[in-house]
């Protein structure tokens, strides 16, 4: 049998205009929520200024279907 996937993408802002770092708070309730859903952290990606700066942190989730 072939096993099925879905994914759901979420993301998490750095608090500041500019950018800046990530809350690790929030970013513990994502992962905790998506967790206690049936869903696994599968990539995280962060889209960062020249100077290093976070504004987003990307995390895709997914699941087996069935």
């Amino acid at each position: 049998m072939i096993k099925k996937y879905e994914y759901q993408t979420k993301s998490i802002d750095a608090k500041s205009w500019n950018g800046g770092k990530v809350d690790v708070e929030e970013l513990d309730k994502v992962l905790n929520e998506m967790g206690s859903q049936g869903w696994r952290l599968v990539e995280k990606t962060a889209t960062n200024m020249g100077d290093g700066s976070t504004y987003y942190l990307y995390c895709t989730f997914e699941r087996e279907m069935g």
